[in-house]
């Protein structure tokens, strides 16, 4: 069964398994203890924290072992926030960062600090200029991921830090998608990452502090991991995951050319297989292994399912596969179609086999979709056409709205106007974005006594 989940988890590299099975024979012992058991557990930490540090770009003692990436992005916002207070109590974010800066970001707010979040452009990157002139006097410290774990898209880690730097903000880059392709740009302060991203064992997270970067350590005192990280650390899974990045990285620059080419396949051919879908994030600018593109009248989670029925895993930032049933920030923020939204990420060693087979099912299988919603396949004219017509669509989710307004749509003349009544806050998102792809006219939000009226003028 192809697993095409890599952006969520990535399957255990084989330098990995190899690593953490000697290593648990090798490296159980506490390595602060001066025995001989324990300077043999201290020598395999160190090791692994002279690679990962040399995939990283940074000094040893720069870099610390957490026990998660998320770990690591809270403690390096956190710390960095309070070894700056005196500066400011600002922070300044792009909105389509991962949910554990936002996280961070929301809990800085509640406790009286002030968040700027950047927006982005259509293909999901923020522009340096924008970014700049979010900073301030009060800016405590500034984060960008080196690239979305949504759809891929590559942000402008160099620009952003040169303009961190004349400013005198430290930045943090969450490169937890991106570390395994290859090294990130240079001028960052601070630097997340997660093994399991790039075939490392699960719970092993990297926090790297520049020299010079004021950093308060926030809880309880802690004498390991240059008190970054309280508890016994996990030598075993931090030897595999410093194993497997340097052994992922030794394969990247071969292994990246021939996804690319696989992503660029599925890229080309799925709207030109699948009516009516939208591929997102930047075109170039862009993980060679990940693509995410969003189909219409489809719902997300019977989408999944079905492919994962015939055989693909696969995942979505779709709003029906979310247990909140609100579209995902980073669609969101892009201002792109959410509904029936699939996110492609291709592990290393993905055959073109594999892929084409998928490019073969998605037809069928998305077809199938929307006839059991009921999906136009096109416009359904009206009987006694009328300058404007109102569907009521409330209590009723993503794709549904949107659906309905395409069965009617051709109801009202040219010029005339529909208007659905919707309490799915997915419907802010992809009537726009139907209005977008079946050249309408989205003429705007109004408010209504139950959730709100979004209205379409007919132009063709």
């Amino acid at each position: 069964m192809p697993y095409f989940d890599a952006a969520s988890a990535a399957p255990l590299h084989p330098v990995a398994r190899q690593a953490l099975l000697a290593a648990l024979d090798e490296g159980w012992a506490d390595p602060a203890r001066l025995y001989r058991e324990g300077r043999r557990a201290r020598l395999l930490l160190d090791a692994a924290r002279e690679a990962a540090a040399e995939a990283v770009g940074c000094r040893p003692d720069e870099l610390s072992f957490t026990s998660s990436g998320t770990r690591a992005v809270h403690s390096g916002i956190s710390g960095a926030l309070s070894g700056r207070r005196r500066v400011g109590r600002h922070l300044v974010v792009s909105a389509v960062e991962h949910s554990s800066v936002l996280h961070s970001a929301a809990d800085h707010e509640s406790r009286g600090g002030s968040v700027t979040e950047v927006p982005v452009d259509r293909s999901g990157a923020v522009g340096p200029a924008a970014y700049g002139a979010a900073l301030r006097e009060d800016t405590a410290l500034a984060c960008l991921q080196s690239a979305n774990h949504e759809v891929g898209t590559e942000q402008p880690v160099a620009e952003v830090a040169g303009l961190c730097r004349e400013a005198g903000v430290p930045l943090l880059v969450d490169a937890a998608q991106s570390l395994g392709q290859g090294p990130v740009p240079g001028g960052w302060s601070l630097l997340a990452a997660s093994a399991h991203k790039w075939g490392g064992p699960a719970g092993v997270g990297l926090l790297a502090v520049r020299k010079g970067v004021r950093f308060a350590v926030q809880g309880p005192a802690d004498e390991r991991e240059s008190g970054r990280a309280a508890g016994f650390e996990n030598i075993p899974a931090i030897v595999a995951a410093a194993a497997s990045l340097r052994a992922v990285r030794a394969e990247a620059a071969a292994e990246s050319v021939r996804l690319r080419a696989l992503v660029e396949r599925i890229r080309s051919r799925v709207p030109a297989l699948v009516p009516d879908v939208e591929v997102v994030g930047d075109p170039v600018r862009r993980l060679p292994h990940l693509v995410t593109f969003s189909c219409l009248y489809v719902d997300g989670e019977t989408l999944l399912h079905e492919l994962d029925r015939a055989g693909f895993s696969v995942s979505s930032g779709s709003s029906c596969t979310s247990s909140t049933l609100t579209p995902s920030h980073v669609l969101k923020a892009m201002g792109v179609l959410s509904e029936g939204n699939v996110r492609v990420s291709l592990p290393a060693g993905t055959v073109q086999e594999d892929v084409d087979r998928f490019l073969d099912v998605l037809p069928a299988v998305v077809a199938g979709v929307r006839e059991k919603l009921g999906a136009p396949a096109a416009a359904v004219p009206s009987p006694a056409p009328g300058a404007s017509l109102v569907v009521d669509a409330l209590g009723r989710r993503c794709p549904i709205p949107v659906i309905e307004l395409a069965k009617v749509i051709g109801g009202v003349p040219v010029g005339g106007t529909v208007t659905v009544l919707s309490d799915d806050e997915a419907a802010r998102l992809d009537i726009p974005a139907w209005c977008a792809m079946r050249e309408q006219e989205y003429v705007g939000e109004e408010p209504a006594d139950r959730g709100s009226a979004y209205v379409v003028r007919r132009l063709s």
